[in-house]
């Protein structure tokens, strides 16, 4: 509608919630994709040795990850990306759906850190939340995603 009336004065506000929308629905469709019954323990093969060399161990990852997550300030979500320039892994916070990530870098692993995904079972204690989504990562559908991502050419 703006286009074909040539008023860009809202042009701000429609692409804020432009990004908003898009990018909550792409975290919440990789969220649930991201979560298994049959999820948790560690990850194995490609993934699991590129965690190895971006963050020294698992328990490193795991732990930079929950810290990611729960130093959210406001709603926000923790997210293990591939970098594509440094070909290597990286830990993101994201502020609300979509501020603070860098360009080019997809989601692998995300982390919902808004209230309406923990609070309900755990209240004010975000760290359970975190220890328990541990519990249910799909690893599989991280590593498949990892071996897409590493196809990806930014530049």
């Amino acid at each position: 509608e703006a286009r074909e009336k040539d008023t860009f004065d809202t042009i701000n506000q429609l692409q804020k919630n432009l990004a908003f929308n898009l990018s909550g629905h792409v975290l919440h469709s990789l969220f649930w994709q991201n979560m298994s019954p049959d999820g948790g323990d560690k990850p194995d093969g490609d993934i699991a040795a590129a965690i190895g060399e971006s963050f020294g161990s698992f328990e490193g990852f795991r732990n930079q990850l929950s810290e990611a997550a729960l130093n959210v300030q406001g709603s926000g979500w923790g997210a293990l990306t591939w970098e594509p320039l440094g070909q290597r892994l990286i830990v993101e916070q994201v502020y609300d759906h979509q501020s603070n990530v860098g360009q080019g870098a997809p989601p692998l692993l995300v982390l919902d850190m808004w209230e309406h995904a923990y609070y309900l079972q755990y209240k004010n204690v975000k760290a359970d939340w975190v220890d328990a989504f541990w519990n249910i990562v799909n690893w599989p559908d991280v590593a498949a995603r990892f071996a897409r991502a590493r196809e990806l050419k930014l530049l």
